[in-house]
This record gives structure tokens, C-alpha cells and sequence, in this order.
């Protein structure tokens, strides 16, 4: 049996698979080390539809002669169920009832789209499901989320570029996050924590992107990137939860001493590995 994975033949020894989904099973996880995802699958040149393929996995190999497995990045993947999204919510924006959004709600959540997104995106996902339950947001907040995603994919290089004035801000306002606490200054702390967030995300999310391309940065302030990461979101889950708890002394030392120097750190290093790209 010939295996080709788009079109190309793969050097893909079989052992004990018998039938096709352990076959798939296998090249999934050894892709879900890569960027590349599976997104369709043809069987003798026959195209195997969506709703057809737990079925095709239950076949044995033993009818089979040939499997091509089509792959692309996760990126495009991301890029197509985003439009998706974004071409449904165009359609039900306006005056409309919510019994006819939680219906198209419905009705999309079966698509490969939505399941993409649910996985992938689930902080958009959530926003989604609560729009088709209860019709808000508007579907042009949710659209201009959507279109802020599909920049990043498009161009990361350039949606970086416009963040340095912000870091640079938001980074004074966490040092300064405990003055404005012990003077009463609410307001403006419970802004510095959702602008410092939303963007923390976003760098996060353009990290991913450029991340994608082997080796783009391996270490910030000589720590390996996959330290610096997991302590830089640990640190942000306490501030959250100590700003949510109200503990002002922890919210101020995690801001001042922890996130500010690693904010601007991680900053610095993505720019550095950025500009030649731009």
C-alpha cells in the first residue's frame, strides 16, 4: 500500500496497524510534533468527505492500495476557520431574532470550523457561544476580534511592530500598579491589569506564530524560552488571582518586581528576532 502525504510519498514503515484510523492515528501524533495539522484524507484517489470519516477509519488495510493524507499548517487552518466565523457572523449582523442566531449557532457548531476553534481558540470560542446563547456581543465586536486574529496571521511581523509604544506604557503603569492601589486610584489599576493582559495575550499568540519557524528564539535573559514562559504565565495567573482576591500587596510586588522587568524582557527578545523579518 503506498501512503503519500500531499501527493508525495512517505517513508512510513507499517508494523501491527490493521485497519486505516491506526494508520492516521500514527501520522497525527507524529505531525502534533510539527506545525502541520491533517485536514483531508483521499482513499484509491476518492476524496473522503467530513461526515464520512469514522467510517473510513474502521476499514481494514487490506482493501486498500494507496492513502493520501492532506496536510497544512496550523496556521492555515486558523486562517480558514476565522473566515468562517467571520462570514457567519457578517450574515446575522443587524436587526435579528435570537432564536434565529442560536439556530445558525446550531447548526455551525457541527462544522470542522467550530470544532477548529474550540480547540485551538477557546477564548474566542467562549465569546462565540455566549453570542449564539444569548446574542451578545454584537456580531461587529466579535468580527473585529476575528479581524485582529487574522492580522496577526497575515502579517505578524507588522501587528508587532505596532505594540512597542504599548509595552513601553503598560510596563511604567504595572511599576506604578502599587501607588495607584494604596491611593485609591481603582480605575486605573483594574485598567493596567486588562491592558496588561490583552496584550500579554497577544504577544503570546504572535510568539506562537513566529515560534512556528524552527529555532526563531531559544532563551530571554539567558533563561531557555520554555522556562521564561511558564514562569511568566504562572506569574500572570497569580496576578489575576491576587487582583481578583483584592490582595493589594501581592498584586503590587508580582507587578513591580515580576511582570514589569519580564514583560519588557520578552518584548525585547521577540524584537530582536523580529526586525529582520518586517
Amino acid at each position: 500500500m503506498d501512503i503519500r502525504i500531499n501527493g508525495e510519498t512517505a517513508d512510513i514503515i507499517l508494523e501491527s496497524e490493521k485497519t486505516l484510523g491506526a494508520v492516521l492515528t500514527g501520522i497525527e501524533a507524529w505531525l502534533g510534533n510539527s506545525d502541520f495539522r491533517v485536514r483531508g484524507l483521499e482513499i484509491d484517489g476518492q476524496i473522503i468527505p467530513g461526515d464520512a470519516l469514522s467510517a473510513a477509519f474502521e476499514r481494514e488495510l487490506a482493501g486498500i492500495g494507496s492513502i493520501d493524507v492532506k496536510v497544512c499548517t496550523r496556521q492555515e487552518l486558523m486562517l480558514e476557520a476565522l473566515t468562517e466565523a467571520r462570514c457567519l457572523l457578517a450574515a446575522l449582523a443587524g436587526p435579528g431574532s435570537l432564536s434565529a442566531i442560536s439556530s445558525a449557532g446550531e447548526d455551525w457548531k457541527t462544522c470542522a470550523a467550530a470544532s477548529f476553534i474550540s480547540r485551538e481558540l477557546p477564548d474566542l470560542w467562549s465569546i462565540l457561544d455566549e453570542f449564539f446563547k444569548t446574542g451578545g456581543p454584537s456580531p461587529e465586536v466579535i468580527i473585529s476580534l476575528i479581524d485582529e486574529r487574522i492580522r496577526e496571521i497575515g502579517d505578524p511581523a507588522r501587528e508587532f511592530a505596532c505594540l512597542e509604544s504599548l509595552v513601553s506604557t503598560i510596563s511604567e503603569r504595572l511599576e506604578e500598579l502599587p501607588i495607584d492601589i494604596q491611593t485609591g486610584k481603582d480605575g486605573r489599576a483594574a485598567e493596567t491589569v486588562s491592558l496588561f493582559s490583552n496584550i500579554a495575550e497577544k504577544l503570546f499568540r504572535l510568539f506562537s506564530i513566529f515560534q512556528s519557524r524552527k529555532g526563531f528564539i531559544e532563551t530571554v535573559d539567558s533563561v531557555p524560552i520554555h522556562n521564561f514562559l511558564e514562569e511568566f504565565s504562572a506569574a500572570v495567573t497569580e496576578l489575576l488571582a491576587a487582583y481578583s482576591a483584592k490582595d493589594a500587596v501581592l498584586v503590587g510586588d508580582l507587578a513591580e518586581y515580576e511582570l514589569a522587568p519580564r514583560f519588557r524582557s520578552f518584548y525585547a527578545a521577540l524584537k530582536g528576532a523580529v526586525v529582520p523579518l518586517v
